[in-house]
């Protein structure tokens, strides 16, 4: 046999011809069966199923517990405490220490703030390594907890020095009502300390509002007198010096006092 005559040539099978080469297109899913799920409907349905749960269970928590609505801004106000809202917490009470209020207040509220979160420019460069496990990466895991204690201490500390008693008083939403300053108990109000207080419409300043109390006059007589305490503190002295005449018509008028 003459070389070559008979045989046929058919190059190597491990290496890809041009012509053969297949296009980089993924398997289609139903190649993959019980690993995975066509998007329409399937996925989709399910998206929409975790959406309409979560949009649910959102609308009754704020039926359930609505937003904290306080009064009419006041800023002549110097008696009011302020509270940011509870993510900011944690700033709040950073701005209480010495160290960042008062002149050193940039350093609470931007130095120090702006280190903490522009450290996280640094976390791709702490730990390259593959590992996934917290324990297998010390460096990242360690700044992660030391960052979220410090929130949750923080925000516990601005919680618990907070004072909620005070800040649901002067917070308080008091509905209009039409005094008569004309009334001979208004004068007398008008003329006496109680007015330093509760304020010129009775809608209450450092002292609550005496507009639809909801107590006799009696009771409201016996407050005046002798003053309120609470746990052992006097957080109303007494502040009545008039006659018992005055204070009974006083008391008369304020009990009369109801919201619209």
């Amino acid at each position: 046999m003459h070389r070559g005559k008979g045989m046929k040539f058919v190059g190597d099978s491990r290496v890809p011809s041009k012509e053969f080469r297949k296009p980089n297109i993924p398997k289609d899913y139903s190649e993959y069966p019980g690993k995975t799920e066509a998007f329409w409907p399937n996925f989709l349905l399910k998206e929409w199923m975790i959406g309409s749960v979560f949009l649910i269970g959102y609308l009754l928590l704020t039926v359930a517990h609505p937003s904290p609505l306080e009064g009419q801004a006041d800023p002549t106000d110097t008696a009011y405490i302020p509270l940011p809202d509870w993510y900011f917490l944690f700033l709040y009470q950073l701005l209480k220490y010495e160290f960042a209020s008062g002149p050193f207040n940039v350093v609470g509220a931007i130095i120090i703030p702006g280190l903490a979160f522009g450290a996280l420019m640094l976390a791709p460069f702490l730990d390259r390594g593959p590992e996934r496990r917290p324990s297998k990466r010390p460096l990242p895991t360690g700044f992660m907890l030391l960052a979220i204690a410090s929130i949750v201490f923080l925000t516990w500390e601005s919680v618990a020095n907070h004072d909620w008693e005070a800040a649901a008083r002067q917070g308080e939403i008091t509905e209009e009502v039409e005094i008569d300053t004309a009334d001979p108990g208004y004068e007398i109000y008008s003329g006496a300390a109680c007015i330093s207080c509760h304020g010129d419409n009775l809608e209450g300043a450092v002292g609550p509002t005496l507009v639809g109390t909801g107590l006799s006059a009696e009771e409201i007589a016996e407050i005046a007198v002798n003053g309120i305490e609470k746990d052992g503190a006097q957080v109303m002295p007494p502040s009545w010096d008039g006659t018992d005449e005055d204070l009974q018509v006083m008391t008369e008028f304020i009990a009369g006092l109801e919201a619209e």
